[in-house]
């Protein structure tokens, strides 16, 4: 197997549909996502929706039917930018990783997000991501989303941010974005409690003390404490954690 080839079956493929593309320039250039892209773990494309407008002034949104306030996102751009981010390669090996996309539209309607909505995302091969913006989409694109996600139970102005978050929180989980794949399996949320407490030098700050545990260099007695402190931060900051795990 050629090193191209490798490449090509590591890497996921992310497509971005925003009326805001610039929103991603920052984001999607530092950090972990970056390094993702940089090293052809992760291949992201941002797509103007405003760009498949057919008419002179690229009006993207209209009144809704019915009357009320806001505006709402044609069908038609939406259809036609969906259409776009579908397989068109003709090699062998490249159509055979770029499969059908997996359509996920960022709406406050949605599920809300948690870590085993991340790792079900993780395994696909080539996401969309629609963000919606003023009162959202004209509800027939609905027809082409696999999925509604909402990253919280609060309204933003638009999808562009809840899509940055999803994006950032699965390139974690790809393999060869964090170096170290047993911190990844430590975060909160990962084995469905939260972390546990972390400390680094010096061993006193302030007067107060790192644990003494974690300066023993006894590794199973360092691992008992962390996997009680662990469930001992759950129960009092997020015992709904508990009652859904056990």
């Amino acid at each position: 197997m050629t090193l191209l080839s490798m490449t090509v079956i590591l890497c996921m493929r992310i497509d971005i549909l925003t009326i805001f593309p610039k929103m991603f320039q920052g984001p999607f250039t530092e950090s972990l996502i970056g390094r993702a892209i940089k090293n052809g773990i992760l291949h992201i494309k941002v797509t103007n929706i405003r760009s498949f407008c057919k008419d002179k002034h690229k009006k993207v949104d209209d009144k809704p039917f019915g009357g009320g306030v806001g505006m709402v996102l044609k069908p038609e751009p939406l259809y036609d930018a969906i259409k776009s981010v579908g397989v068109k390669k003709k090699n062998n090996l490249y159509k055979k990783y770029y499969s059908k996309p997996y359509v996920i539209y960022m709406s406050p309607q949605g599920k809300t997000l948690n870590n085993e909505i991340i790792k079900k995302f993780s395994k696909f091969k080539h996401l969309v991501f629609v963000c919606g913006h003023y009162e959202g989409i004209d509800e027939r694109i609905i027809n082409y989303v696999d999925e509604e996600i909402s990253i919280g139970d609060y309204i933003l102005t638009g999808g562009e941010i809840p899509a940055m978050v999803v994006v950032d929180s699965l390139a974690r989980l790809l393999p060869g974005v964090v170096k170290e794949e047993s911190s990844v399996k430590n975060d909160s949320f990962y084995n469905g409690i939260l972390d546990y407490a972390h400390y680094t030098r010096p061993a006193v700050f302030k007067g107060n003390k790192v644990p003494d545990v974690l300066l023993s260099g006894d590794h199973k007695k360092i691992d008992l404490w962390r996997k009680k402190e662990a469930y001992e931060r759950t129960k009092i900051r997020r015992p709904d954690l508990l009652k859904s795990k056990f």
